[in-house]
């Protein structure tokens, strides 16, 4: 394995410094940097020409100045990179270094997000192929697929921001956007747990009427400015977060786990004060990071007291559904936060923002306030990020478990008796990991590229960003920067996919054989 990866590192080399001549070359000879001030009448043309030929080494050939940039590429290696200066001055470096965490910010939780619904929903398409829901999500997802990510962005601008911010106003919601939302609600739950049309119908009626008295209460007691879950709904939500989490890690028939689960559902509820009391007095990163470390070990103690031996599966039920108990704590905290986040004069009652990437007006040594603006900064473009990506990820993933479970082992495995859970989650989707593992990894090295479209229509700085500025400005120490960066890490993607091979399936093995 040792000898693979070197292999494989010395051909990425390879193939960087070839990919990066080849680009530098063509971006050179593509514009001119000087060609604003041959036309300019500032009667210090001359100088500043000659200025910036000095600052840019536009007096070195191409091929030559490429060596150039490389020399202080290669300053990695010693902790003194140099990426060169930019046409306004600043170290690409510097550039970059402010670009890239307000990419991963942009991208990260879009990715996160898509991946864990996109591979669930196309699982579930899979095992109902042919139902009322499959072909639902499959018109759903190529219409995602189809439709212009500034065309998304400029409706979601128009009617998840600005109408949205107009209804908080006055919180009364129309009859027709009543109905709407309970209609689309039913249609999905009634697609995905009616079997036959009886239970269609069924289904369909109860979460219509269910959708419909759960908008008109929130409505009632002004929920939409003043919005909370309090610790009633946190402990309800959490006890369906135990059964489900159950029901997938090891089905409801282990009762130890769906004991360990359960008991973290009432220390969540046990815990909802105390929690608010730290959030209140003494919150920051150190006591989130206690926090989660607490959570973590209370899973496990959970696991361990219920269960004597396979203990983890146990642990990893009981683990999954504290994290997600205390997420719905954090989530509620958010939640209290809202209304005085609104009332703020930066924000004046309209909370859902269309520009930037925050709040400069916000006080940032308030935790909740300042966090709370980066989140509701991050929703629009999170949530046009995640269509496109969530469709994907759907129609794979629905491709691949239909081609799992039409083999010989699946087959066997169902002969032998096991249950339909036991042999989609430890044979079927054990086996789609493979080939999902391809685009999954491809898509975290795509993080750091950004999104040059979603970064523009919301008008954040990122990676996006600078490398349009590099193409259009023709600043080639710019654009070289960002590629470097990103076909770094799309390489060290690939060769990471391929050692993933092997974790995943035992019969990949680099060197054991010939």
């Amino acid at each position: 394995m040792v000898a693979y990866i070197s292999r494989r590192l010395g051909v990425m080399l390879v193939i960087l410094l070839g990919s990066s001549f080849i680009l530098y070359n063509l971006a050179a000879i593509s514009g001119d940097p000087l060609d604003d001030l041959r036309t300019s009448t500032d009667p210090n043309r001359d100088f500043l020409i000659a200025q910036r030929t000095r600052q840019l080494q536009l007096n070195v050939p191409p091929p030559l100045r490429y060596f150039y940039w490389l020399r202080g590429v290669f300053g990695l290696f010693i902790g003194k990179a140099n990426f060169g200066i930019t046409r306004a001055g600043i170290t690409v470096g510097e550039e970059l270094k402010q670009a890239i965490p307000v990419t991963i910010r942009l991208v990260f939780a879009a990715t996160i997000i898509a991946i864990i619904l996109g591979i669930a929903i196309g699982i579930i398409t899979a095992l109902r192929q042919y139902s009322r829901f499959d072909y639902s999500l499959t018109l759903v997802s190529f219409l995602m697929l189809s439709l212009p990510v500034f065309w998304v962005a400029v409706l979601a601008k128009e009617y998840l921001a600005i109408s949205f911010n107009n209804f908080l106003r006055d919180p009364v919601i129309p009859i027709n956007i009543m109905v709407g939302i309970s209609a689309i609600g039913a249609l999905f739950w009634a697609s995905l747990l009616g079997r036959t049309r009886a239970a269609f119908w069924k289904t369909f009626a109860i979460v219509f009427i269910g959708t419909a008295a759960v908008l008109k209460t929130m409505e009632l007691v002004d929920w939409f400015t003043n919005p909370r879950l309090g610790p009633i709904l946190v402990f309800a939500i959490s006890v369906g977060i135990a059964f489900g989490i159950t029901q997938l890690s090891v089905g409801l028939t282990n009762r130890k786990a769906l004991k360990a689960a359960l008991a973290m559902s009432v220390v969540a509820l046990i815990s909802y004060y105390p929690a608010n009391y730290i959030f209140d007095n003494h919150i920051n990163a150190l006591a989130l990071l206690v926090m989660l470390v607490l959570t973590i070990a209370a899973g496990v103690i959970s696991g361990i007291v219920f269960s004597k031996i396979d203990r983890g599966p146990i642990i990893r039920t009981a683990v999954l559904t504290a994290f997600l108990s205390a997420f719905l704590i954090l989530i509620d905290k958010f939640m209290r936060t809202w209304s005085r986040y609104s009332e703020t004069d930066a924000i004046n009652f309209r909370p859902v923002p269309t520009i930037q990437e925050r709040n400069g007006e916000i006080d940032v040594t308030d935790f909740w306030l300042s966090n709370l603006d980066v989140i509701m900064h991050l929703f629009l473009p999170t949530l046009i990020l995640t269509l496109g990506s969530f469709a994907g990820y759907v129609r794979f993933s629905r491709g691949t478990i239909l081609e799992v479970l039409n083999q010989d082992y699946i087959r066997t495995a169902r002969a032998k008796g096991l249950t339909e859970r036991t042999v989609i989650m430890r044979h079927a989707f054990r086996n789609t990991l493979i080939p999902i593992s391809t685009i999954v990894v491809g898509d975290f090295a795509g993080i750091i590229g950004g999104a040059i479209i979603t970064e523009n229509v919301f008008g954040w700085s990122g990676m996006g960003t600078l490398f349009r500025r590099g193409i259009f400005t023709f600043d080639l120490n710019l654009l070289m920067g960002v590629f470097f960066v990103t076909a770094t890490l799309t390489l060290l993607a690939i060769l990471l996919t391929d050692i993933l091979y092997s974790a995943l399936d035992p019969r990949i093995r680099v060197g054991s054989g010939k």
